[in-house]
């Protein structure tokens, strides 16, 4: 093989890897605002679910746990303070897991959503379920956390699937709890609306 053949091997390499990556770039660029306006309407479902009663749900904040981009909301049913909702996120066995809370007035945890996770099939991916969310219901920031026992006064860890069960109950629900009580205090009572914007 000469000089020539291995210089005409590698443009041809250099070739495909440009086509290669224009159309990589072209197709990142066409699904690109598809795939965020879906993750914005997936993300006003959510919150619709998670506070059913309320006719307004506005957002008041943003905040940072884990180096990841969170936010958080104030729900209300005409001019009637129904509650809060604040996003956030655990560190699992495998990903960080998105999680969604909504508390009441008093910062009782209502209902969580799952928002992404990437935990294991059929182990981790248990944080989804109805029986592990509905343990959230009535919990205030001190009963947040997770045991491998029965329990009625706090968290249930899923079996086989503890880090998963922390990372959503001690890392994402209760911190996210925490700072929306800290915040919201530091803010005032927590329910004046104009000064949390």
């Amino acid at each position: 093989m000469t000089g020539r053949d291995i210089l005409k091997i590698t443009l041809n390499l250099v070739v495909i890897y440009l086509i290669g990556g224009f159309i990589l770039a072209l197709v990142y660029a066409k699904t690109s605002p598809i795939m965020f306006r879906n993750a914005a309407i997936e993300k006003e479902r959510a919150l619709k679910e998670l506070m059913p009663d309320a006719d307004k749900i506005e957002k008041i904040g943003e905040w940072y746990i884990h180096e990841k981009h969170a936010e958080y909301f104030i729900a209300k049913k005409g001019d009637n303070l129904i509650g809060y909702i604040i996003q956030s996120f655990g560190k699992g066995y495998s990903s960080y897991i998105d999680t969604l809370i909504a508390v009441d007035k008093d910062f009782h945890v209502q209902k969580i959503s799952i928002l992404g996770q990437k935990e294991t099939p059929g182990l981790g991916d248990a944080i989804e379920g109805d029986v592990f969310k509905k343990e959230f219901q009535g919990k205030d920031s001190e009963h947040l956390t997770v045991l491998k026992t029965d329990t009625a006064d706090y968290i249930q860890a899923i079996s086989g699937a503890t880090i998963s069960s922390r990372a959503v109950a001690e890392d994402a629900v209760r911190n996210g709890v925490e700072f929306l009580i800290k915040t919201l205090k530091e803010k005032g009572t927590g329910h004046d609306t104009d000064k949390q914007s």
